[in-house]
């Protein structure tokens, strides 16, 4: 059988997509289906669980039919996923007990605070790399087990299954006979010690949480299991699954320890290797699992962003500013600056390195010579000032300067944000041909568990670089907007909590 391709399965925030990666990391088709948000509350965002895998299902069989392929011609699948957005099923059934609550949600802000009223933070870091926050699995777990009607004694009697989205995905590709996750998800749900590798039994009685409905734990990058032959025609090995952002690290082979990328998609995220052992962080930052491959374990220092391509979105969709995203650019490069705005897009509170679930966004600096093209430009200025901030907590970690960043994402393509990003680091940012990093990084994990790509090195070959940007700009104009962006951040922390 000659299996000449890889299908790489992305499962992100706002869509799902399908690409097929042949062995010299070209894309021969791809397939992509957006699918509903909910918003029932201020600050809650859900999405439908059968929706999203009726979408990526589709969209699987719709790239291999664009490529001309079926399941005898893909020597693996790769999964990689938006994290910690949170699905609990019943075991039998298959069924969703409510929807999937997204990583974006706030819900369980107030019992995060007094969380760390009790003194439990240090305790929660140690073992996990994060910080306390509605950010992460743990507490969206226990809300459902509280609040969906027999949900916690269904789950006590081994009833219910909890899966981010990689494990819903498995599951569903084999009709309820496999019910894994790897080491880079569950290092995303506040109950997985980054230390032993295994769910940690004290900080599963903390929230009250069963042990039967976790997932078993494996490496990112092994011959988990095969789909189910009733889908896409035929039987194909799952053989690499990781979070989106530890995949587009793999993905920019970002293999050595103080290389780093960003992700600029509904959010930013920016991730550093950080070597063979877990570095805790003192500047907001998060330790977490880069990957597991074989018996070698890499970690990674992450920044996360809440708001970065979501805030063009909302410029689009929310106050219709923008008739699409792309115009951002246009506008932004229409004036020769912001005109004095400043806009911090708390939209759902700040990530890293501030996390304030209380934040809220704002436009500072506002005058009648205010047009659309100043909040444009102030908009994705503050894209680049949060990845910003963010690195320069890295710098501070590691104790050195960052060389280069790579960068991918559906925001990279924007060239004033990309040469923006260059003048505010001052650090070349580097952007490859191939954009679709998050994506590749799933195609390689797998296609380095079956043997279709010999090692890291042959990935390394087809590697090719798009554009870099170099650093220009009046350096003292630069840390003024720093300073007024710093001032405008102060400003809209705490909002929330002052209704």
């Amino acid at each position: 059988m000659n299996r000449t391709c890889i299908l790489a399965l992305d499962q992100g925030t706002t869509s799902s997509r399908a690409i097929v990666v042949d062995r010299e990391c070209r894309i021969k088709a791809i397939s992509q289906k957006g699918f509903r948000q909910f918003f029932p509350h201020a600050g809650w965002v859900e999405h439908d669980p059968n929706e999203i895998w009726a979408s990526q299902s589709g969209v699987a069989a719709e790239a291999l039919a664009a490529a001309d392929l079926t399941a005898a011609d893909i020597a693996a699948i790769g999964i990689t996923n938006q994290r910690e957005t949170t699905i609990i099923w019943d075991r039998k059934t298959s069924s969703p007990i409510y929807n999937a609550i997204v990583w974006q949600d706030r819900r369980t802000a107030d019992y995060c605070e007094r969380l760390k009223t009790d003194g439990l933070e240090k305790m929660i870091r140690d073992k996990t790399g994060l910080v306390i926050d509605a950010y992460f699995s743990a507490t969206k777990i226990k809300w459902i087990l509280d609040n969906v009607p027999h949900a916690r004694e269904r789950a006590m009697r081994g009833e219910l299954c909890f899966g981010n989205i990689d494990s819903w995905l498995v599951w569903k590709f084999t009709r309820g006979k496999t019910h894994i996750t790897d080491v880079t998800n569950a290092s995303r749900t506040m109950l997985f010690n980054i230390h032993t590798l295994k769910w940690d039994d004290d900080l599963l009685r903390l929230f009250d949480i069963p042990p039967s409905i976790l997932p078993d734990v494996r490496s990112s990058s092994e011959h988990y299991t095969d789909t189910a032959p009733s889908f896409l025609s035929g039987r194909i090995p799952i053989a690499g699954i990781a979070g989106d952002q530890q995949a587009a690290l793999f993905g920019q082979l970002c293999t050595q320890p103080g290389t780093a990328k960003t992700t600029y998609g509904t959010g930013c995220f920016v991730m550093m290797n950080a070597g063979d052992t877990p570095a805790i962080s003192h500047n907001g930052l998060l330790s977490t699992v880069a990957w597991q491959i074989g018996g070698r374990v890499a970690y990674a220092l992450e920044g996360s962003v809440f708001a970065g391509g979501a805030t063009i979105q909302w410029l689009r969709d929310g106050i219709g500013i923008l008739r699409n995203a792309s115009e951002s650019k246009t506008l932004a490069l229409s004036v020769p600056d912001s005109g004095g705005v400043c806009f911090v897009p708390a939209l759902t509170g700040l990530g890293a390195p501030y996390w304030d679930p209380y934040a809220r966004g704002t436009l500072f600096g506002i005058t009648r010579g205010t047009g659309i093209a100043h909040i444009a430009r102030a908009a994705l200025e503050a894209i680049a000032y949060q990845v910003y901030d963010v690195i320069r907590a890295m710098e501070n970690e590691m104790g050195t300067p960052l060389q280069e960043l790579r960068v991918d994402g559906g925001a990279s393509a924007n060239d004033f944000l990309m040469q923006f990003q260059a003048d505010l680091n001052r650090t070349r940012v580097v952007r490859p041909e191939n954009m679709e990093s998050t994506v590749l990084g799933a195609a390689f994990l797998a296609g380095l568990a079956t043997g279709y790509w010999k090692d890291e090195q042959e990935i390394a070959n087809g590697r090719l670089i798009g554009r870099s940007f170099e650093p220009q700009g009046d350096p003292d104009t630069i840390q003024h907007g720093i300073d007024r962006w710093h001032e405008a951040v102060r400003r809209s922390q705490g909002w929330a909590e002052q209704e």
